[in-house]
């Protein structure tokens, strides 16, 4: 996947985040648990699209 394409996807993500904690209202406890739960989503996109999690599954202990 291009570089420049991830960077768009994540600018993307990130707006509709800011934008859903802006203008829905939500308790903060639930606004934090969104906001952990999206992250860790891109996060581990972010590693399965750069190959570290997929040549971790190739592992054998």
């Amino acid at each position: 996947m291009p570089l420049l394409t991830v960077i768009i996807i994540l600018i993307v993500v990130g707006v509709v985040l800011g934008l859903i904690n802006t203008y829905i209202p939500m308790d903060r406890k639930i606004k934090r648990i969104l906001n952990v739960v999206v992250i860790i989503v891109v996060i581990i996109w972010l590693l399965k699209v750069f190959g570290v999690l997929g040549s971790l599954n190739t592992l054998h202990t």
